[in-house]
């Protein structure tokens, strides 16, 4: 099995990159949380891996973090969710506020995400919500009181009405959720603060 890539960065894509190993390119499935964490093209690259066998096919998805790839090994766990759904989840809400949704129960939250819908949601936070619990990864848990989980949702749902893309407004609010460092902060703030977050 293959658990790391370790090569030249050749091409990359929000869902896809290809790394040089020994002059072997791998095509290796990835999320745009991961995508967001690559360096340049035709850079060094140290990418995680998780090695899918089926009957057709072999394929590779990678992970920028330790963290994502058990959030995803977890995810591929859950009756009807397959290695796809699991990268569009992923793609949707990043790792550590997946976590952090899963162990709250916030199905609305969950049902947000393309692909996503309140039988999913209700078995991920059924199958999950005690694993995700014990789950020390990497990432940042990014902590906001007061229903934080909730209070991203209906900022992401705002920014998409505002005419963002979702990968756009996904980004946007990380960087926001990253500068205030676990800091409390309302809905109107924190669209307000993403709004200017793109001015920058």
């Amino acid at each position: 099995m293959i658990s790391y890539l370790k090569g030249i960065l050749i091409k990359k894509s929000p869902t896809e990159i290809i790394v040089d190993v020994g002059g072997i390119g791998y095509a290796v499935n990835i999320s745009v949380s991961t995508y967001e964490q690559l360096p340049d093209q035709d850079s060094e690259v140290l990418i995680l891996t998780h090695h899918h066998i089926r009957e057709d096919a072999q394929l590779l998805y990678g992970f920028a973090t330790d963290h994502e790839r058990e959030m995803f090994k977890m995810l591929i766990s859950v009756s009807g969710i397959g290695p796809k759904m699991a990268q569009t989840i992923l793609s949707g809400i990043r790792p550590a506020d997946l976590a952090r949704t899963i162990s709250v129960s916030a199905i609305s939250t969950l049902t947000s995400i393309p692909g996503v819908g309140k039988k999913t949601a209700e078995r991920l936070v059924l199958e999950l919500r005690d694993k995700v619990a014990k789950l020390e990864g990497s990432d940042k848990i990014i902590d906001l009181p007061n229903s934080g989980a909730s209070i991203r949702s209906e900022a992401l749902t705002a920014l998409i009405s505002l005419g963002f893309s979702r990968d756009k407004a996904e980004q946007t609010l990380r960087g926001v959720l990253n500068d205030i460092n676990g800091k409390s902060i309302s809905v109107e703030e924190l669209i307000k603060r993403a709004l200017q977050y793109t001015q920058k």
